[in-house]
C-alpha cells in the first residue's frame, strides 16, 4: 500500500513516539509510507531525528504550527493538498488536531474526485475537556464533527477515547478501534545495570537507599505537579529517605523550582530537565514508583512504561489510565484528591514487597498489549479492510 500519515510536529510526547513507530514498522513491512510533517518547534524537545536513516520519506510543511494561525494554516493546507495530490496515496491516516483538521480535509477534497485515498484518524487525546471553558469545547467538537464526516475510520488510543468521542456524536461507534499506542518495549523490559542506575541517582545527589517516586511528564498545566508537591509536603515528614524526581521541561518549570524552594523541599524534590527518550527507561528503573497526576490524557506511555520496568504506577483515573491502572498493578486514585494521592504513596513506600508485586504483574498485564506488532498489525488490518470496501 501506499501510504500517508501527518502529524502536526514531531515534539517530544507519545502522539509522536507512537506514529514514528508506525511509520517504522509500515515501511519494514514492505508499505510505500510517506510522514508529513511541520517544524519540530516547543520547549518539550524533538523526536525529528529519529526519521532520518528510515525507510520512509518526510515531507516538512514549514507553516504547519499547533497554535491556530489562519494564514498559516490555509498555506498548509494547500501545501498538504499539492503533496496529496502528486503522491496519489491509497490511505492518508492524520495524527493530532491541527494536522488532523487540515490533513482529512485535503485528503476528502482528492477522495471526492478520484475515490480515494482512504482516510484515517488516530485520536491520541480530545481537544475538548472538563477543564476548559464551555464555549471552546464547543467550537473544538463542532470542528471534530465536521472532519469526523470526512474520516472513514478512527485509530483510539484507549476505550475510554471511543466513548468520549461518541458521547458528543464524533463519528459511529463502528468506526472505531482501540490499538494501544505502541513502545519500543526491549528498552524497558531490559534490566539496566545496578552501576548505571547508581550513576543516575549520583547525578542527582539521590542516595543509594532512597525511595524515588518518578513523575515523567511535561511542566506543564493540567500535568498534575502541584498535587505530587502538595503531597510531597507531608509525606517528606513521615518518610525521610522519600525523594521525589520529575523529568521533563515546560512553561512551568521556574514556577514550580521555585515553590519547591520556598517550601524547603529542594532536598526532595529533583528536577531532571529535558531527558531524551533513550533515558527513560534509565529514569524509571532508578525509581521505585511512578506518580502520574495529569488531568487529561489518552492514555500515557509513562504508565505501561513504568510497568514494563516493574514498577508499580499511581495515576489519577482519568480518560484510559484504569484500562492499565488497578489494584494488581498500581492505585488508581480520585482527579486532584491529594488525601487519596498521599495515602496511595505512603502504602507503597511503607511496603517493598508490595511494590514488587506490583510491578511484576504490570508487567505481565501489558508486555503484548502495548507491543509495536500488535498495534502496527491492527492498523494495518483497518487500511487493508477500508481498501477492499473502497
Amino acid at each position: 500500500m501506499k501510504i500517508v500519515h501527518i502529524i502536526t510536529r514531531l515534539i517530544l510526547g507519545g502522539a509522536q513516539e507512537n506514529t514514528l513507530i508506525t511509520c517504522k514498522l509500515l515501511a519494514e513491512r514492505g508499505h510505500d509510507v510517506t510522514l508529513i510533517t511541520g517544524p519540530a518547534i516547543g520547549p518539550e524537545g524533538e523526536l525529528f531525528n529519529q526519521t532520518k536513516n528510515q525507510k520512509y520519506n518526510v515531507i516538512v510543511i514549514p507553516k504547519m504550527i499547533r497554535a491556530i494561525c489562519p494564514l498559516y494554516d490555509t498555506i498548509s493546507y494547500y501545501q498538504i493538498r499539492k503533496h496529496l495530490k502528486r503522491l496519489e496515496p491509497d490511505v492518508v491516516h492524520t495524527h493530532s488536531a491541527k494536522a488532523g483538521i487540515l490533513g482529512r480535509f485535503a485528503a476528502h477534497n482528492i477522495q471526492k474526485s478520484k475515490g480515494v485515498p482512504v482516510i484515517v484518524h488516530t485520536i491520541h487525546g480530545l481537544a475538548f475537556h472538563r477543564h476548559q471553558s464551555k464555549w471552546l469545547n464547543r467550537f473544538y467538537i463542532a470542528i471534530e464533527k465536521s472532519a469526523a464526516k470526512r474520516t472513514d475510520f478512527f485509530i483510539m488510543v484507549a476505550d475510554a477515547m471511543t466513548t468520549q468521542a461518541t458521547a458528543v456524536g464524533i463519528g459511529k461507534a463502528e468506526q472505531f478501534v482501540t490499538a494501544y499506542s505502541a513502545i519500543e518495549e526491549d528498552d524497558f523490559l531490559e534490566p539496566i545495570p545496578q552501576e548505571r542506575r547508581k550513576g543516575f541517582r549520583r547525578k542527582y545527589e539521590i542516595g543509594e537507599d532512597a525511595i524515588v517516586l518518578v513523575t515523567i511528564a511535561r511542566l506543564f498545566m493540567l500535568k498534575g505537579h502541584k498535587y505530587i508537591i502538595e503531597s510531597a509536603k507531608e509525606l517528606s515528614k513521615r518518610f525521610e529517605k522519600c525523594v521525589w524526581l520529575f523529568v521533563g521541561d515546560g512553561n512551568l518549570a521556574e514556577h514550580f523550582k521555585k515553590q519547591v524552594r520556598q517550601l524547603g523541599l529542594a532536598e526532595k524534590i529533583k528536577f531532571t530537565g529535558l531527558l531524551p527518550p533513550s533515558q527513560i527507561p534509565l529514569a524509571i528503573q532508578s525509581s521505585d514508583i511512578l506518580v502520574h497526576c495529569s488531568l487529561r490524557e489518552g492514555l500515557a506511555r509513562t504508565l505501561p512504561q513504568a510497568m514494563l520496568c516493574g514498577r508499580p504506577a499511581i495515576s489519577f483515573d482519568v480518560d484510559g489510565a484504569r484500562e492499565v491502572v488497578n489494584e494488581n498493578t498500581g492505585r488508581l486514585i480520585e482527579p486532584k484528591n491529594v488525601e487519596q494521592l498521599t495515602a496511595a504513596c505512603a502504602e507503597l513506600i511503607e511496603d517493598e514487597g508490595l511494590r514488587k508485586k506490583l510491578g511484576e504483574q504490570g508487567r505481565e498485564s501489558v508486555k503484548e498489549k502495548f507491543s509495536p506488532e500488535k498495534m502496527v498489525d491492527t492498523i494495518e488490518a483497518v487500511y487493508k479492510k477500508l481498501l477492499m470496501s473502497s
